[in-house]
């Protein structure tokens, strides 16, 4: 059977379940499955700053734009936004014990949540699309500032300040 997956996109999809495979290992015995599920969602989300963080940076005219690193970026952000409704399967919102900037309404929400994570991948399908086509800077800024949108989007509704 061919695989359709790009290896480099393989190897941030492993690398993020060895990431959150290996918060969880790391604490399986001492954590009970809530703060699993905390620790493992916030590796997550460190995933995914740190695979757009250089598009960040060109958006802040911190960097040239240079649109690999713009493809690269987005399809990491593409391989791992369909985690994170997943990353949200354990319902930790009534336990005040954990450090998290989760709001309630990510459960009380679920479809509004998964809409909102599906747009994130859809918006960076559409910067790798932009980046692969040759677009000029402005085309790859605007669907840079897309994906960028799209986690303001969820933040702005589902994570506290």
């Amino acid at each position: 059977m061919r695989s359709f997956v790009k290896p480099h996109v393989m190897k941030v999809g492993v690398a993020a379940l060895c990431a959150l495979a290996g918060v969880s290992a790391v604490h399986a015995q001492a954590q009970d499955p809530q703060q699993k599920a905390v620790d493992a969602r916030q590796a997550l989300f460190k995933l995914v700053d740190w695979s757009f963080a250089p598009v960040g940076d060109m958006l802040r005219n911190k960097a040239k734009w240079d649109a690999a690193t713009a493809q690269k970026a987005a399809e990491r952000v593409q391989t791992l936004a369909p985690f994170i409704p997943d990353a949200f399967a354990v319902d930790t919102h009534k336990n005040t014990a954990f450090k998290t900037k989760a709001r309630e309404n990510i459960w009380t929400n679920a479809p509004d949540f998964k809409a909102k994570a599906d747009e994130l991948s859809k918006a960076a399908a559409a910067l790798v699309a932009a980046a692969k086509s040759g677009a000029d800077d402005k085309a790859l800024r605007q669907a840079a500032m897309t994906v960028g949108r799209a986690c303001s989007g969820c933040h702005d509704n589902y994570k506290d300040k």
